[in-house]
């Protein structure tokens, strides 16, 4: 497995890709697919984009992590989302990632991580857990496409040593 930046011509598989998983439902909170340059946009390469980088094995993409600027955060404090081909998780893809966006945003001069999961995804609020993020917030009842209400869990990673 590599990990590298994202270049734009990812955009297109990386769009598939967020889609078979939007399309899946139950995980992401996103629930519109999504085109290329509109993916490209939001979470590759766009002027809120501080870093993607993408997970492959020889020309197949595994998967991206973006850290980006969201608002309502403080501006030293990046927004993390992390997305792997169906059927490839629990493959060393996330953590993988998360090593390369961790340099970065140190490197950015960020002093911390957001992540905010479905209360629902288990296996996302595992995987952040693990990557050392702690639980700091929750939006409650935060409504789906179709009414349903998913509290979201936000959680932090400290990028600074601890006093």
């Amino acid at each position: 497995m590599t990990i590298r930046p994202v270049v734009p011509a990812d955009a297109a598989e990386l769009a598939d890709l967020l889609n078979a998983i939007i399309a899946r439902g139950g995980t992401t909170a996103l629930q519109t697919p999504f085109t290329a340059a509109a993916l490209a946009a939001a979470y590759l390469t766009g002027p809120d984009v501080w870093c993607c980088h993408v997970a492959s094995a020889g020309e197949a993409l595994l998967g991206f992590q973006t850290l980006g600027r969201y608002p309502g955060l403080p501006a030293d404090v990046g927004d993390i989302g992390t997305f792997t081909r169906l059927g490839a998780t629990q493959g060393g893809i996330g953590t993988a990632l998360f090593a390369a966006t961790v340099a970065r945003a140190r490197a950015l001069g960020l002093s911390a991580l957001n992540a905010t999961i479905r209360a629902d995804n288990a296996g996302g609020l595992a995987f952040y857990t693990r990557m050392g993020f702690v639980d700091h917030d929750v939006i409650s009842g935060v409504p789906l496409a179709d009414g349903t209400p998913v509290d979201r869990v936000r959680k932090r990673f400290s990028l600074t040593p601890a006093a």
